[in-house]
């Protein structure tokens, strides 16, 4: 039957940072509602998303803190090491490289450090669905949603007739929102012709928790180390770059010819390798919300932002909103205050946009830099690598930023 709800939060979208955002605010006694239109059990279907997504260490806290971290029915392969290189399809990687390990900022082997775990989407999906059902959150999906916003709250109704009311409403409906549209803010994007192949391998040699970014004419190749699954002992996986129409003909292949094609950008040092599981292929682009409130409602993860996967920060960058803007509505909670108020939706778009936009910005530049083939261009980039490799102060200081460990708030 139809229910009238007044709570603190409402949530449109149960993606990742959606619903890990919503989880937490209910562990810290703030009443909140889910919406998604989609059903989430199929989400758990091993074909609706093959992507595994590196959580820097920053980033954990929050799932630890949304209670999601315990709950992974798969274990979180570590990445203790980076190492990054320039070359050519086909030819050893230049001599000039960066090299990062967790030791290097002051970890021992075994104390658990890391710069950050690999987690498969559909292992996140299970543990998120798992967590949601648990009743913390009013969960309502597959749902539609009408929502109206004034200065006093949301009212939010379902098709179904539920009405509820609420302070504030947060959009992580995805790159495409409709909230965002609907509040009429503007989107700039940046359409990269590339494509992203996402696929996982089997290999004769352990990774050593090391990940690869190799970058090529065409784009970036990174090989990330997963943890050993049921499929094989060493496993890792790929996230590769391309050309549309080269990334459509190797999306044919076989997999003994996909995998000759993967050991040509990757090397042997991981010796014979196989392709495992499916693949899966993306368009790239990248897009920046020109704010990120509105009237009674806030924009995280790729509602807000979307960048080029060649540093492996997107769903971070969400996880870092989620951070702060979770702990300015637990900090204005506990005063009593409104969550829905102004000044408190501007301290959390101040605190996100730049360092949003200076990622994007980063990773927009870094594939210019590196996607291309220009003799000049190479010779600079790779000097530039060996220069981060041979400069401590600066190399600790491209490690903390990957493990995703600076405040947002200040």
């Amino acid at each position: 039957m139809p229910t009238d709800l007044t709570l603190d939060v409402a949530v449109i979208g149960a993606g990742p940072v959606g619903a890990t955002l919503a989880l937490r605010l209910a562990e810290a006694g703030i009443a909140t509602a889910v919406i998604d239109r989609a059903a989430l059990p199929p989400m758990e279907h091993p074909a609706f998303d093959g992507r595994a997504y590196a959580i820097a260490a920053g980033s954990r806290r929050l799932l630890e803190e949304a209670g999601l971290w315990h709950r992974l029915p798969d274990p979180p392969g570590p990445i203790t090491a980076i190492r990054v290189s320039d070359g050519k399809v086909g030819r050893p990687a230049s001599p000039l490289f960066l090299h990062f390990d967790i030791a290097e900022i002051g970890h021992e082997p075994g104390d658990g450090a890391a710069f950050g775990w690999m987690v498969e989407a559909r292992s996140l999906r299970r543990a998120l669905n798992a967590t949601l059902a648990e009743g913390r959150v009013q969960l309502y999906a597959p749902a539609e949603a009408t929502i109206r916003r004034d200065e006093h709250g949301a009212a939010i109704t379902l098709a179904d007739g539920t009405r509820i009311g609420c302070r504030l409403v947060i959009a992580a409906e995805g790159r495409e929102s409709p909230l965002r549209r609907q509040a009429r803010i503007p989107v700039t994007r940046f359409p990269y012709r590339q494509s992203g192949i996402v696929a996982a391998i089997a290999h004769e040699f352990p990774h050593h928790n090391t990940a690869l970014e190799h970058f090529l004419p065409a784009g970036p190749f990174a090989q990330l180390p997963m943890a050993a699954n049921e499929a094989a002992e060493h496993v890792s996986a790929v996230v590769w770059t391309e050309r549309p129409a080269m990334a459509a003909h190797l999306m044919t292949l076989d997999d003994a010819a996909f995998g000759a094609e993967i050991a040509r950008r990757l090397g042997d040092h991981l010796g014979a390798i196989r392709p495992i599981g499916r693949r899966w292929l993306y368009p790239l682009s990248a897009l920046y919300a020109h704010r990120y409130v509105d009237q009674r409602l806030v924009l995280v993860g790729d509602a807000a932002h979307g960048i080029h996967p060649i540093a492996g920060q997107g769903l971070n960058l969400g996880f870092q909103d989620a951070i702060t803007l979770a702990d300015l509505l637990i900090g204005a909670a506990r005063q009593g205050d409104d969550l829905g108020a102004p000044a408190l939706l501007m301290r959390y778009q101040r605190a996100r946009r730049g360092p949003n936009l200076l990622m994007l910005a980063a990773t927009d530049a870094l594939d210019r830099l590196f996607s291309n083939d220009i003799p000049p261009l190479r010779l600079a980039r790779d000097l530039g690598i060996a220069m981060v490799h041979r400069l401590p102060p600066l190399k600790r200081f491209f490690m903390r930023q990957a493990m995703g460990v600076t405040s947002t708030l200040g």
